[in-house]
């Protein structure tokens, strides 16, 4: 392996992934709205010379690179959340700005700079020669990732029957190697009362303070949620609140609450279920306790519905690809750290409910996902790329000779 050559490559496209990156930060492409990102991804990957790019009936862009054996897939969601307030913002969100060691702009970091590396990380195994019979290559840019983590991956594991052998995540790892996420789910519990008018609050059934003795029990249940050694602790959090009232002059006769539960090692959805259950407020107030679903229509209208439940995953540090990517690594950037990420992944389907192994390596900051005056780094355009382009031989060529 001639890393020295592979490493070279990469740094002679900083120029190219930065002009990529900039113009893809400049299409606002929030979940279900995401077209306008997909076509300059296409158009990219064309004009880079991919052996096929398509986009699928969900509106996931894929580009394949190579015609050999084993398949290994890099997956990058191209999706964003919204600019939130805009008076925190130092700058345009969607113009962006860049300097000499910098791009800023929504999405720089989550995750626009991880489908950037990747491209540009299959030109290179073209370039280079690094393209094999022993494997080929696609490169995928997900849709509706924010909205509902995992879904684009149900639909091209199920839907278009494509199965890798593993899935390098390319959301951001300040520099290291990821190998595993906690889960998450997402839980509505809610309460009923009967409405009077607020004059005389005695002749009703609040609601709303039924609701209120709930959530201080579901604040006390987070301290007691299981740890794990490498994943740490499930918790949760009360996301929003909700109810019904005839008017501002009544007692509410319904509340209810969504809560974000992230679920570590050991912990199924239905146990997380059955906690919220087990509250002693709950069951005094008859309480309904359920998992929400995912609905939403993709950007071509199509619409895949799936519970709102994403597997935790964690892939063995002694796994053939957590070495294959730290030896890819090794080879130009030094001994990497191997770690977790804190937020969620599309590897909850890939590797959570699929079973097909996952790695995380990406350009950017987890820190600075969702956050304003998001930026990335030009030398992890860079990095990624070249550690991306030397993956598959490196996995062929040791691990699976």
């Amino acid at each position: 392996m001639d890393y020295a050559k592979i490493k070279a490559a990469a740094e002679g496209y900083q120029k190219g992934m930065t002009e990529f990156l900039r113009d893809l930060i400049r299409i606002p492409g929030e979940s279900c709205g995401e077209k306008l990102v997909i076509e300059r991804i296409v158009k990219e990957m064309k004009e880079l010379s991919f052996d096929k790019v398509e986009v699928d009936k969900m509106g996931n862009v894929l580009g394949w690179m190579g015609k050999g054996k084993t398949l290994i897939a890099f997956d990058a969601h191209i999706d964003t959340v919204g600019i939130g307030e805009r008076g925190n913002w130092k700058f345009d969100p969607y113009e962006g700005y860049e300097n000499d060691t910098e791009i800023g702009g929504r999405g720089a970091s989550d995750q626009l700079g991880g489908i950037v590396s990747s491209v540009y990380g299959a030109k290179i195994m073209k370039d280079t020669g690094l393209l094999s019979e022993k494997y080929r290559v696609l490169v995928t840019g997900t849709v509706q990732e924010e909205d509902c983590d995992g879904l684009c991956w149900q639909y091209i594991i199920n839907e278009d029957k494509i199965r890798p052998e593993f899935v390098v995540i390319t959301e951001p790892t300040d520099g290291h190697i990821n190998r595993g996420q906690r889960g998450r789910m997402e839980i509505r519990v809610e309460v009923k009362g009967i409405s009077c008018h607020g004059s005389a609050p005695e002749r009703g059934d609040n609601a709303i303070y039924k609701m209120a003795e709930i959530i201080n029990e579901v604040k006390d249940l987070n301290s007691r949620l299981k740890d794990d050694a490498f994943l740490g602790k499930g918790t949760l959090a009360v996301s929003q609140i909700f109810y019904n009232s005839p008017s501002r002059c009544a007692v509410a006769d319904m509340c209810a609450i969504s809560i974000d539960r992230r679920l570590t090692n050991g912990e199924t959805y239905k146990s997380a279920i059955a906690e919220i259950e087990a509250l002693p407020a709950v069951k005094k107030y008859a309480a309904a306790v359920s998992m929400y679903k995912y609905d939403s229509a993709s950007y071509t209208g199509l619409v895949y519905p799936t519970d709102a439940f994403f597997p935790t995953w964690v892939t063995p540090g002694d796994h053939k690809i957590t070495r294959a990517m730290a030896e890819a690594f090794r080879g130009m950037y030094g001994e990497p750290e191997i770690t977790k990420w804190t937020f969620s992944t599309n590897g909850v389907a890939v590797m959570g409910r699929e079973g097909i192994p996952c790695i995380g390596l990406g350009p950017g900051k987890e820190n600075q996902a969702h956050a304003p005056n998001e930026i990335t780094w030009k030398a992890d355009l860079v990095q990624c790329a070249a550690v991306y382009a030397a993956l598959p031989s490196v996995y062929c060529d040791v691990f699976i000779r």
